[in-house]
């Protein structure tokens, strides 16, 4: 059984909150959300909000928290094999009630259709707030180009 290791970012601006599935090892050994080089979520997220790519740890908790965004995972402790999403199983789910009531948080994106799965089995029924998926930036997921990812990733743009 792996334990998430990295604390939610949010503060009290926060209104998105994009919820991954599990964290990688990489993400795991850097401590720090996103933490593959070849995982597109940061130079993602820097071309919808039309920013520079962060380069560090600072800069990327920057550039989501200016721009009012709160990251998270959808699961607290699992069984997985390496980084394989495909093989995670006996999930424990984070609590979002931690962000949710220390936030402006009204709006939820899941990264990719596990973190869907997931977030619909175990942390919908808790919160009602329904999720939009994204599709992932994991480089597992070679059939979305960078171009596409950034159009379909604008939606977290649109204000309610």
């Amino acid at each position: 059984m792996i334990v998430h290791p990295i604390p939610p970012l949010f503060d009290a601006n926060s209104k998105t909150l994009i919820l991954g599935s599990f964290p990688s090892v990489k993400s795991r050994e850097a401590a720090f959300f996103y933490g593959h080089p070849q995982n597109r979520f940061w130079p993602v997220i820097a071309a919808v909000l039309g920013e520079e790519k962060p380069q560090n740890i600072e800069e990327k908790k920057r550039l989501v928290l200016e721009n009012g965004i709160a990251l998270w995972d959808v699961i607290a402790s699992c069984e997985i094999e390496g980084s394989a999403d495909s093989t995670i199983k006996n999930v424990t789910a984070n609590d979002l009630s931690v962000i949710i009531n220390n936030s402006g948080v009204n709006r939820i994106f899941v990264n990719g259709k596990t973190a869907e799965k997931h977030y619909m089995k175990y942390t919908f029924p808790k919160t009602g707030i329904k999720a939009v998926c994204l599709p992932s930036t994991s480089p597992a997921n070679a059939a979305w180009s960078f171009e596409k990812l950034v159009e379909a990733w604008k939606i977290i743009l649109t204000v309610d």
